[in-house]
């Protein structure tokens, strides 16, 4: 993988009562916690081996002492008043370093490898943009070569039309869409995956 490649990491600070809301309604707030660090934990193991540059962006603070090694992980604040603004700021800074494949990602997946990442920046040599939509109707990757405005504004955030929208605004640019996946919002999401027996019979 070329040092020319940078993986964007998008994470909130795994707090008690502040992550995971949704699927707190039905397991609590320390358990949806414990799940949470459980999909960090799983985030860290998948990319710390990627030989690309990665930024880790935090929700609330950056923590300078966490599962994210200081050596491997550029830690950075979003910014922005929507997820979408916040995710165009920090590929906005990515581009002005020089990198020149830019992919973002989520912290709440567990249906996501090495392997899945490294196809995805491979894909953007014959694509300009990659998108992986999720089952609830979002994405849980996006990456592109050039910031697209469009994609960034003008949508219903954590709703059913997300990844709709966005391949709307895509409809003429060279797109590789990749396979669905899960990612974890809710309780249905999870209780049925063997990965998550154990967390949810504590």
């Amino acid at each position: 993988m070329s040092k020319e490649n940078l993986l964007l990491i998008f994470t909130r600070n795994p707090e008690l009562g502040k992550c995971k809301t949704r699927l707190a309604a039905s397991v609590g707030d320390q358990k949806a916690l414990e799940i949470y660090k459980f999909l960090l934990n799983h985030t860290a193991e998948i990319t710390q081996n990627l030989k690309v540059k990665k930024h880790v962006y935090y929700s609330e603070t950056i923590w300078k002492s966490d599962i994210w090694n200081n050596e491997t992980y550029e830690k950075r604040l979003q910014e922005g008043i929507s997820l979408g603004l916040r995710m165009e700021n920090a590929f906005k800074v990515g581009f002005k370093q020089g990198y020149k494949k830019i992919i973002v990602i989520g912290s709440d997946m567990y249906d996501l490898s090495q392997a899945d990442l490294e196809n995805a920046f491979n894909l953007l040599d014959s694509s300009d943009f990659v998108v992986g939509p999720a089952e609830d109707g979002g994405y849980y990757l996006l990456g592109m070569k050039t910031v697209e405005h469009s994609v960034f504004t003008d949508k219903a955030w954590g709703t059913p039309t997300v990844l709709k929208d966005t391949l709307k605004n895509l409809e003429h640019k060279k797109v590789t869409i990749l396979e669905t996946r899960n990612d974890v919002d809710i309780l249905e999401d999870i209780n049925e995956h063997p990965a998550f027996n154990a967390l949810l019979k504590k």
